[in-house]
């Protein structure tokens, strides 16, 4: 692996290019009417371009090549992990331009999932770490979906989130990967913080999610030893607001016997901004609240394994109770716009 100067060097070049690649997805969309349009189910009161999130994933695709240079060990798991990612951008980038059934998307989606459990597998050789690995993917790439619903919120949850597993991790290759993602989403910010001149797209929130899920499993798997339970809930701790927010929506969508797997502008992240009438303080407030789960991962990361659990315990009871009061304070504002394409 390189030192500081020169990995701090393709850093400054992952963002410049994640920042020319957005500047071009704009043109681009621009050009081929790539537009989500102001309507019931959105957000932003003008029309705005998607797709930016291309420049994300060709700047990681540099990256993984650079670590394969860097490190020929890691070549393999690098190797698996672009085909993964350019399947999830791939088919995130044909929805982008024309709607696909929801069962095509999740089939792609299933195969990179399994790519990335052959990495998972590869970093120990543990069948557990497989599994969880796969789950994790499928997971990850659908909630970032879920919540990519106003401006900045996906790209800058993900930017301290891989921060965050940047720290946690022990070994040089998934820290150069977490490092790298927050450097791309550095470059996509710009154009999509305070306000959005441009969405990510199915194209860059799946992809983010996939990215993510790699960040977690090769900090989990990469030193070689069998990930316990308290390994991978201390690096997904992070990520707790995503993880609340997308799953306690869900299953209050399913009591109320809604159709909960169609659109919906439900999450407290959207009421919020809609309550707020802006989104960045919405944004602000939940990167906070990642970098304080952060911090706490950071904090326990060397205690007992019971103690780590027990403290992810507190943490997502903790957020689920102030899940539950910020929404029936707020109100579920059904009849107003949600949704976007952030």
């Amino acid at each position: 692996m390189p030192g500081f100067p020169v990995a701090a060097a393709w850093l400054a070049l992952l963002f410049v290019a994640s920042l020319v690649g957005t500047l071009a997805a704009r043109r681009y969309a621009i050009r081929r009417d790539l537009l989500d349009h102001p309507g019931e189910r959105r957000s932003h009161v003008v029309a705005t371009p998607r797709g930016g999130g291309i420049g994300i994933v060709v700047a990681m695709l540099a990256a993984m090549g650079l670590l394969a240079w860097w490190s020929p060990g890691s070549s393999v798991p690098m190797a698996l992990a672009a085909t993964g990612l350019l399947l999830v951008a791939g088919i995130g980038w044909l929805d982008d331009h024309r709607p696909l059934t929801p069962w095509s998307r999740l089939a792609v989606h299933a195969v990179a999932s399994a790519l990335l459990a052959v990495v998972a597998y590869g970093g120990n050789g543990q069948w557990a770490g497989v599994l969880v690995a796969f789950a994790l993917s499928m997971v990850l790439v659908n909630i970032w979906n879920f919540m990519d619903g106003i401006d900045g919120i996906a790209a800058l949850q993900a930017l301290v989130v891989a921060c965050a597993i940047a720290l946690l991790a022990d070994d040089a290759v998934s820290r150069w990967i977490a490092l790298a993602l927050a450097a791309a989403c550095l470059g996509f910010l710009p154009l999509n913080l305070p306000r959005a001149r441009i969405f990510l797209g199915d194209v860059g929130s799946g992809a983010l999610g996939y990215l993510l899920g790699l960040t977690v499993v090769l900090a989990a798997t990469g030193s070689g030893r069998a990930a316990s339970p308290a390994a991978w809930a201390l690096l997904l701790l992070p990520a707790s607001a995503f993880f609340l927010d997308a799953s306690l929506t869900l299953l209050a969508r399913m009591l109320r016997g809604e159709r909960w797997w169609t659109p919906h502008v439900g999450h407290l992240y959207q009421r919020a901004a809609r309550a707020i009438g802006r989104h960045w303080p919405v944004t602000l407030a939940y990167a906070a609240w990642a970098v304080v789960a952060g911090a706490l991962a950071y904090a326990i990361r060397h205690r007992p394994e019971a103690f780590i659990m027990c403290s992810g315990i507190a943490w997502y009871l903790g957020g689920g109770f102030l899940w539950l009061w910020f929404g029936s304070h707020r109100g579920r504002n059904s009849d107003l716009p949600g949704k976007q394409s952030g």
